[in-house]
């Protein structure tokens, strides 16, 4: 059995889910993108090939396993993107929360039981229909989870927006010796540089004590100021809305000394550097493309 455990976000990886790019399907009609800027690629004729995401991807494999991480991969379904494992579930402390992703996606979950056979039943939690929440606004560190959310008015219009109010509440209750958290996140479902779409894609903590931020993806400057004076202005690199675009801050770490990232960041792979850490470059730019890069096609199982 595994033994389940993510108390933060960069402490050493054990093993992890690593999400598919093999049989990801044909490119979708624009009305079926789940995201601004995969629609945006769709309409210009510039969606990934499934051959260069498959590159890709393997190049992250041998990554992790360079650094001794177990990996395990979904079972391949036909026609079914599974690149993004992070949207599925999520594991806090030692507990795995099945995700209340879109109705479409569901079966992405179907095809990771294979490695929750190894995972003791009492260990899995599926919240109530009313619950929506994907992985890449949950992060746990310390004390804290944090929790990018939308509970603005026009919530059901968006389809960027995927974790709810009714989400915060959930993960209150399910994990009461952790302060839990929330920022709202400003959401498009056309605009990809004015969408967050979760929390990962405008925050994350990396190291053991700095964090990759991007101001205009908070809709309250209180709860960015909050961020910026938890982890020390010194310690921020900031990003602007090309780099969020592009994704800065969803890379991956593996531990408080290394992190994945691509390799095209230059700006932020020099500064992480200049910190200490060890960066690993890879391409992943073609995954990109579709609204997510590292952190979203990972799901961590065992850290520490």
């Amino acid at each position: 059995m595994f033994n389940l455990k993510i108390t933060d976000e960069t402490a050493p990886l054990k093993s992890v889910v690593l999400g598919t790019a093999k049989s990801s399907g044909p490119v979708p009609a624009p009305e079926a993108a789940y995201d601004p800027k995969s629609l945006e690629h769709i309409l210009a004729g510039t969606y990934p090939e499934e051959a260069d995401m498959v590159r890709e991807m393997q190049g992250f494999v041998e990554i992790l396993e360079k650094h001794s991480v177990q990996v395990f991969r979904p079972e391949i379904l036909k026609d079914c993107n599974q690149i993004f494992s992070r949207d599925i579930a999520f594991v806090v402390d030692d507990k795995l929360v099945e995700a209340n992703i879109l109705p479409e996606r569901e079966r992405e979950f179907e095809a990771i039981l294979h490695v929750l056979d190894h995972v003791e039943e009492d260990q899995v939690i599926v919240p109530p229909e009313a619950v929506h929440v994907e992985g890449g606004d949950v992060m746990p560190w310390g004390e804290y989870l944090f929790v990018g959310t939308y509970t603005g008015p026009g919530y059901r219009d968006f389809i960027t927006a995927r974790t709810n109010q009714e989400a915060v509440d959930f993960l209150v209750h399910t994990f009461p010796k952790r302060t839990v958290k929330p920022f709202e996140l400003r959401k498009s479902n056309t605009d990809a540089r004015k969408n967050a779409l979760h929390l990962d894609c405008c925050f994350q903590p990396v190291g053991r004590d700095l964090a990759i931020l991007h101001k205009e993806s908070f809709l309250d400057p209180k709860e960015y100021n909050w961020l910026l004076e938890f982890f020390g202005p010194e310690k921020v690199f900031e990003i602007t809305e090309e780099e969020m675009y592009r994704m800065f801050s969803n890379v991956f770490s593996i531990s408080p000394e290394v992190v994945v990232s691509e390799r095209s960041f230059t700006r932020l792979n020099n500064w992480l550097r200049s910190q200490g850490l060890t960066v690993e470059e890879i391409p992943y730019q073609e995954v990109g493309k579709q609204g997510g890069l590292l952190r979203c096609s990972t799901l961590p199982l065992e850290r520490g």
